[in-house]
């Protein structure tokens, strides 16, 4: 049989005060001190309908606390899934970077596919700036690609400006970029549904790696 939960347990925190002000006055014990307070409290109902009522506040709001934690994870995992996108065949990531900016060019890519493909990518790429230098990183990949006959191919990077640029509207496209927009167009237009997906830097830690590498040997 389920035992009542001590009574500390159903007070408020002005009755624990008004309890403790009792116990000190009256000489009785604390939990007297609070029997009658919520004895008080409870009226002609009783003591038993108020813990009861009590009891059954503490479940509800223990209730909304979880629904608010099971918002909050299934809020998270839709933002997970926005950044990563469906499991594929293919994958690939690229990165590129200047030093300074613009200077010296790395890039560096990675490309996985099934039956354990892999393609490296770790190059110097001439003089530029890091948007530029992305670029080249992202037309090496997709090069890769072409030459491996992917298909279904998703294509992460952290650059939003070259992610925007080669999913944006034509209008929109940065002019300093063209040749190297219609450079990745042509290359996509040879691949079988593919799509580019931005992740956070901290996502692209493999392609960042090599990139970095090759921009080192670069110097």
């Amino acid at each position: 049989m389920n035992q009542p939960p001590p009574l500390q347990h159903a007070a408020y925190k002005s009755e624990l005060s008004a309890s403790r002000k009792l116990a000190a006055s009256a000489g009785i014990s604390e939990d007297e001190a609070l029997r009658r307070v919520l004895t008080a409290a409870a009226g002609l109902a009783g003591l038993a309908a108020l813990l009861a009522d009590r009891r059954a506040l503490r479940q509800a709001d223990a209730a909304r606390i979880l629904a608010r934690a099971e918002r909050k994870a299934a809020i998270e995992a839709s933002r997970k899934a926005r950044h990563q996108g469906p499991p594929a065949a293919w994958r690939a990531w690229f990165d590129g970077s200047a030093h300074p900016n613009p200077g010296r060019c790395g890039i560096g890519a990675l490309l996985l596919g099934p039956a354990g493909v892999s393609v490296e990518v770790s190059q110097a790429a001439g003089y530029g700036n890091s948007s530029e230098a992305e670029y080249r990183a992202l037309i090496a990949v997709l090069e890769a690609a072409v030459q491996a006959g992917a298909s279904g191919l998703v294509v992460y990077g952290d650059s939003r400006v070259v992610i925007d640029d080669v999913n944006g509207p034509a209008l929109d496209a940065a002019a300093s970029l063209e040749e190297y927009r219609s450079a990745a167009h042509a290359l996509l237009a040879q691949l079988d549904g593919v799509s580019l997906r931005w992740i956070p830097r901290h996502k692209n830690a493999a392609a960042d790696a090599l990139s970095q590498r090759a921009a080192a040997l670069a110097q």
